[in-house]
């Protein structure tokens, strides 16, 4: 079982390169598409690496591949820039699902 990257962006792919995954950069929705359905055709692939932005830009496609397939399981990776999401998304995210103010 290995991980591949699907990333906007080739510094995140080089970095990732230099600790064993494998990856394509791609920017256009037609190339984020085949790219996911790619990667999950491939049994040896048990997590694929999504860039934030991907999943920013494109919330449709990964919805849809999530929907449509059990596995590998899809992971949103911060880039090089670091992540999108606030600095206490994780406690809000707590205080969100179960009503506990940490």
């Amino acid at each position: 079982m290995k991980m591949f990257l699907i990333s906007d962006n080739i510094n995140t792919t080089t970095g990732m390169r230099l600790a064993g995954v494998e990856g394509v950069v791609v920017h256009e929705k037609a190339e984020v598409r085949q790219a996911l359905e790619k990667a999950v055709q491939d049994k040896d692939n048990a997590i694929i690496l999504l860039t934030e932005k991907l999943g920013n830009d494109f919330p449709e496609i990964i919805s849809d591949i999530r929907l449509k397939n059990q596995q590998p399981l899809l992971v949103e990776i911060p880039d090089r820039y670091g992540t999108g999401r606030r600095s206490d998304f994780i406690t809000s995210y707590i205080n969100e699902a179960i009503g506990v103010k940490l």
